[in-house]
C-alpha cells in the first residue's frame, strides 16, 4: 500500500475518533437528569417553597437548557422528617430538607449552632455565615462530610419567640412550669434555662396540641404561624428575643451530586446561593408584616421588664455555653464551632 494512501487513512481514522468524543462529549453536556426532591412543608404557602425550593428548582431547569427536571415531594410524602438525612443517604430521595435537631439520632449536632439562643437578630445575620461554614467550613468539614451529604441552600429562620394560646405571661416568673413546643436541641436547653417543660412535637402536629391544651404554647417563629393555620389559636407572644431558631438545610448526597455533570453541579450549587440569600431576605423583609397581621387577628405583644431583659440575656448565654461544653465532653468540638460562628456573625455580611 503507498504510504501517502495509508497515511490518508490514519488520518481519516484519527479525524472520527475525535468526531466520536465530540459527539459523546455532547452527549453527556445533554444528560436528562431528573431529581427527586422531599420535605416536610405546606404544598403552598409556606416561606420556604414558596422563597427557595420552587424558586431554586425552576431556576436549574431554566439554567441547564431542561437538561435538569425534578418530581418534589412536599408534606412528607417521602417519610418523616426527621428522616430526611437517612432517605437522602439512602438514595430513597436525592434533595431533602434536613434540621440538625430533627434528625434521629442527633447525626449533626454540630450544625445546631445557629438554633442556639442569643446569637443573631435576623434571618440573614444569622442564616449567611452558617451557610458559608457549611459549604466550606468547619460545619462542613465536621457534619456535612461524614454524613455524605452537601449543602445545596439554606435558612436559619427569625429568632425564635414565646407564643401561647390560652396562658396570658407577662414575665419570665409566668413562663415557669408552661409546657412549651419545642422542636429539640438548643431549644429544649431554652425552655428548661426558663423553668419551661420542653415537649418536642412535629410541627404538623402543634395545631392539635394547641387546640387539646396538651401544651399551652411553643418556642416558635411568626413565620410559620400561618402557614401551619396557627393563628386562630394564638393570643400572647413576644416579639423581640431571641430564644434560638430553626436552620432549614437542602442537601444532596455527596455520592449522587459526584455522578451529575459538571455544568448541573455548578448550576446547583451557584443557584443554591441565591436561593439562600433570596429566602433569608425575604424572611427578614415579611417578619413585621406577619406580626402585625396576628396582631389585627387578636394577638397581644408581651414586653419584658428590663430586670427580666437582663435575666434573659443570662440564661441565653449559659445556653451556648452548656451546649457547647456538652460537645466538647462528647470529643466534638462545640466550643471552637461556637467561636467560628460567632466571629463569621460578627463580620461584614
Amino acid at each position: 500500500m503507498p504510504k501517502n494512501h495509508t497515511s490518508l487513512i490514519a488520518k481519516s481514522l484519527s479525524s472520527l475518533a475525535v468526531a466520536a468524543g465530540l459527539v459523546a462529549t455532547a452527549a453527556d453536556a445533554q444528560e436528562k437528569v431528573v431529581l427527586r426532591v422531599a420535605d416536610s412543608f405546606p404544598v403552598s404557602g409556606h416561606w420556604m417553597v414558596d422563597n427557595a425550593t420552587r424558586y431554586w428548582m425552576d431556576a436549574v431547569t431554566k439554567a441547564t437548557g431542561g437538561q435538569v427536571t425534578f418530581e418534589y415531594y412536599p408534606s412528607e410524602q417521602l417519610g418523616k422528617a426527621k428522616d430526611m438525612l437517612a432517605l437522602t443517604q439512602s438514595g430513597v430521595t436525592d434533595i431533602a430538607y434536613v434540621a440538625p435537631s430533627f434528625i434521629a439520632d442527633n447525626k449533626m449536632p454540630l450544625s445546631a449552632v445557629a438554633e442556639l439562643p442569643g446569637t443573631f437578630s435576623g434571618s440573614c445575620q444569622g442564616t449567611l455565615p452558617y451557610f458559608r461554614l457549611s459549604r466550606t467550613g468547619i460545619l462542613a468539614d465536621k457534619d456535612f462530610a461524614p454524613n455524605g451529604v452537601r449543602l445545596l441552600w439554606s435558612a436559619v429562620m427569625p429568632p425564635y419567640q414565646v407564643i401561647t394560646s390560652k396562658k396570658k405571661f407577662e414575665s419570665l416568673k409566668d413562663l415557669e412550669g408552661m409546657k412549651l413546643r419545642t422542636a429539640g436541641g438548643a431549644l429544649d436547653l431554652t425552655a428548661r434555662k426558663l423553668k419551661a417543660v420542653p415537649v418536642r412535637l412535629a410541627t404538623p402536629e402543634i395545631f392539635e396540641a394547641l387546640s387539646r391544651g396538651t401544651i399551652d404554647g411553643m418556642i416558635y417563629p411568626f413565620s410559620s404561624i400561618i402557614p401551619y393555620k396557627l393563628d386562630s389559636l394564638v393570643r400572647y407572644a413576644t416579639a423581640d428575643e431571641s430564644l434560638g431558631a430553626i436552620a432549614a438545610n437542602y442537601v444532596i448526597s455527596e455520592q449522587r451530586f459526584r455522578k451529575l455533570p459538571a455544568n448541573v453541579q455548578k448550576a446547583m450549587l451557584d443557584i443554591g446561593e441565591e436561593a439562600t440569600r433570596r429566602v433569608c431576605a425575604a424572611l427578614d423583609r415579611d417578619l413585621q408584616k406577619d406580626i402585625e397581621k396576628l396582631r389585627q387577628q387578636g394577638l397581644s405583644i408581651v414586653q419584658f421588664s428590663a430586670a427580666d431583659k437582663k435575666a434573659l440575656q443570662a440564661v441565653l448565654l449559659a445556653v451556648q455555653t452548656e451546649w457547647a461544653e456538652g460537645l466538647d465532653q462528647r470529643g466534638k468540638p462545640g466550643s471552637e464551632v461556637l467561636k467560628a460562628y460567632r466571629a463569621a456573625v460578627a463580620a461584614p455580611q
